[in-house]
């Protein structure tokens, strides 16, 4: 846990799940730079919320958190934002409804007089969100962006361009960067492009040349990623009533090819992005059937999958958090997957080879076989003794 020092007051904060170990904050010069510029710390005019304030992206809640004052809508794809939102709140001795939290599939206010917006890494979930907020926004909404200068491009600016207004950017201070933006009520207000479907490619086993669903924001929206087609060719050959798990599911694929290739499987669909487990369930749907039995659970890796029932686990985890480099999220991944797990079920994962899960996979599991490999990738098998 850190404190944030602002204008607004002093705030302890921290991500989800707290980790006394985690060497991230739960903000950054972005998020500080643009709590400056609204108290007018910046050489501007003060901003004064009035009206219905939305913040878009807020990453660990320190923007929610610090303006709690004025009781903000938060927007955000993830659900570990929403819980260390939740958690920042109670800390710093504020109601937890004192935001308004919501998902990026939840309908948006119907009126945003100050919006304000942390870029995102992914350039179609800003491009999706804009979309679907711009019906709310007036002339005179103030339109606020943030972000590291490495965050923002000049596609960045277009989106808020065409979607938006006229927009402008300011100086850098500490490698961040803020993005005014003024509303131009005479744009012509379409809808979202998302979300985006294309056919697999015909090698990658039982859902060759089948369609899958992709909404904005999650991993390789727009083209199957490679780890995940070399996993297709090598998923595990089973039959019989499994209960599996497609741990992190993005727009669920592999999960769908498991239950594809055994009709008996069970499959729980899992990740932490509200788009993905809506794309994940487009998919099954479309492949499967609208009466195939499956379950989708947004959340926090296996923590809400009941102990010791689990027959297959099938992963493809993020090495990212956001913009940092991390294999804490895969760490927790494989913890929840063992503990998941019946005695005899196996955890099956797909990633880079620099990445090294063999060695965390022979701590956590005591065992951890390679089934098959290229230059770039492994896929790893580990069975709960």
């Amino acid at each position: 846990m850190n404190r944030l020092t602002t204008s607004q007051g002093e705030f302890d904060l921290a991500r989800f799940p707290e980790n006394p170990r985690d060497p991230f904050r739960a903000w950054d010069a972005a998020d500080e730079y643009l709590l400056r510029y609204l108290e007018g710390a910046e050489g501007g005019e003060p901003v004064r919320p009035a009206g219905t304030v939305v913040v878009l992206g807020d990453r660990w809640g320190a923007l929610s958190t610090a303006l709690s004052a004025y009781r903000p809508v938060q927007i955000t794809d993830s659900y570990l934002a929403r819980r260390a939102t939740l958690a920042n709140l109670a800390r710093n001795g504020a109601a937890p409804d004192a935001v308004d939290t919501r998902s990026a599939r939840d309908a948006p206010p119907e009126r945003v007089d100050l919006l304000l917006v942390r870029v995102p890494k992914s350039l179609a979930l800003l491009e999706d969100q804009l979309h679907r907020l711009a019906p709310a926004v007036h002339a005179g909404t103030v339109v606020i962006g943030t972000g590291m200068v490495k965050e923002i491009h000049t596609s960045t600016l277009k989106l808020f361009e065409r979607i938006i207004g006229p927009t402008r950017t300011s100086l850098a201070v500490k490698k961040a960067r803020l993005i005014i933006c003024t509303p131009d009520p005479a744009l012509p207000r379409t809808p979202s492009p998302w979300p985006y479907r294309y056919r697999l490619p015909d090698d990658v086993g039982v859902v060759s040349g089948r369609t899958v669903t992709n909404h904005a924001g999650i991993f390789c929206a727009e083209r199957l990623d490679i780890g995940t087609r070399f996993f297709l060719k090598h998923l595990p050959v089973r039959s019989g009533p499994d209960r599996v798990v497609d741990l992190g599911c993005g727009n669920g694929v592999v999960g769908t090819a498991a239950a594809l290739a055994n009709p008996e499987a069970t499959v729980t669909f899992v990740d932490e992005s509200y788009q993905a487990v809506a794309s994940a369930e487009a998919t099954f749907r479309d492949n499967a059937g609208p009466d195939a039995q499956a379950a989708f659970l947004v959340g926090d890796a296996m923590a809400d999958v009941p102990p010791g029932g689990v027959d297959l686990v099938l992963s493809n985890p993020p090495f990212h958090s956001h913009q940092a480099v991390t294999d804490a999220t895969a760490r927790s991944m494989f913890h929840g997957a063992r503990a998941a797990l019946r005695q005899g079920g196996e955890l099956w994962v797909v990633g880079n080879r620099h990445l090294g899960y063999h060695t965390q996979l022979r701590r956590i599991f005591g065992n951890c076989v390679t089934v098959a490999g290229d230059p770039k990738f492994v896929v790893l098998r580990a069975v709960r003794r």
